[in-house]
């Protein structure tokens, strides 16, 4: 598995983050740093869509549906968090968005004291229906 594919469209996202933080800092709601974040890739040209709906599947039939915050390129979820720090169960909803999905790289973002970043890339050959929560995911802490 390689953990560094679309590393060039996830350096740019970084780049964005980065650049809402500085100029918009911590206090806000995750929906102020969402339309912010938009904007920023937007203006860089990544391709992004707000608020991407994710179908669960379970036996063939939907069993549920979630909206990851952004999707760029067609490739890579964004979860955006405005908390005090990454906490597990943020971590768990990016790899649960990557494992429903065909796609394998999420980055997810907190805006809150001091900025954090999280990469997580989930293969497509670890998926299936009876995929084991154990399956191994892979993570680059970058903060």
């Amino acid at each position: 598995m390689d953990n560094r594919q679309h590393s060039a469209v996830t350096d740019a996202i970084i780049c964005c983050f980065y650049s809402v933080y500085n100029r918009l800092g911590y206090g806000f709601l995750e929906k102020v740093y969402e339309n912010a974040l938009l904007i920023e890739m937007r203006k860089r040209r990544i391709s992004t869509v707000a608020q991407y709906p994710i179908a669960v599947h379970y036996d063939e039939q939907v069993v549920g549906e979630y909206f990851c915050d952004l999707l760029a390129e067609d490739k890579i979820i964004v979860e955006i968090k405005a908390a005090k720090q990454l906490l597990p169960e943020h971590e768990a909803q990016l790899l649960n968005y990557l494992k429903a999905t065909n796609l394998e790289v999420g980055l997810l973002l907190n805006f809150g004291p001091k900025p954090e970043v999280r990469r997580k890339v989930f293969s497509n050959s670890l998926k299936s229906h009876g995929t084991p929560s154990s399956a191994k995911a892979t993570a680059d802490r970058l903060d």
